[in-house]
Formats: C-alpha cells, structure tokens, sequence
C-alpha cells in the first residue's frame, strides 16, 4: 500500500508552516487543540503533495482558512482542483476566511463542533464548547 498521509519529504515544509501560522490559523488552533472539541486535530498534515491546514483523522475532516490570496481567481481554480484531488479520498471539507476565524469564532467553532457531533460521538460536545469556558465571547 502507497503511503499518501504525512510524507517524510514534506516534513521539513510542514514543520515550517507551524512555527509559521497566520493569525487566523493560531486563533483556531488555539481553540481546537488537545482535543477541545471533542475530537483530536493535527495542524499542517500532508496529503499527497498537499498540506492542509488542520486536519482530523478520526473524522477525515479538512479544515482550511482562507486568506485574501484565495479571492484570487487562479487561486480558487487551483484550491477547487487540490479540494476534489483530496476528496477523492473520502476527506470532507470545512473552510473559513481569515475574517470569520477573527471576527466570528463562535459562529466557526459551532460550525465545527456541530460537523463533529453529526459524524462522531464524544461526551465533550454536550452544552456549548464554543462559548463555555474557552473564552470566546458571542
């Protein structure tokens, strides 16, 4: 079997992307780390040739952010392209701009938490993770 998942030649970019993070990146990080949600997230994992942002085994669950550089239409061909190339392996998607994740967390984080209470159970879902204890103001 052909190992797709975490490519050790992409090991050395992926580190460079975490000690890199936009902003957006490390406010949701910050809220979906150590399994916050219910479910445990790796940041920056390879699949094939692609990097995504955050990404949930268990659930095969893709999360990108999108910055200002996707507006660009090239640039959304090329992420509609790469998005059905990873789809192929049965990974869903859930995308959030920059402004979403900055201005509209709690919205995002029920986004998130809903897609895992519909496709994985966990007691940590009961009651509102999103604007419990984590600090995150409606």
């Amino acid at each position: 079997m052909v190992r797709v998942f975490n490519l050790r030649k992409h090991l050395e970019l992926r580190r460079k992307l975490r000690k890199n993070m936009t902003e957006a990146e490390t406010i949701l990080w910050s809220q979906i780390k150590n399994n916050i949600l219910g479910a445990k997230f790796r940041r920056q994992y390879s699949v094939n040739s692609f990097i995504l942002d955050f990404y949930c085994p268990k659930l095969k669950l893709a999360i990108e952010i999108d910055g200002e550089i996707h507006d660009i239409p090239k640039q959304a061909s090329y992420d509609i392209e790469r998005q059905k190339i990873i789809e192929t392996r049965k990974i869903k998607f859930l995308r959030f701009t920059n402004d979403q994740i900055k201005y509209d967390l709690y919205n995002v984080l029920n986004t998130i938490k809903t897609y895992i209470a519909n496709n994985f159970f966990s007691p940590c879902l009961r009651g509102d993770v999103a604007a419990g204890d984590r600090g995150v103001k409606k």
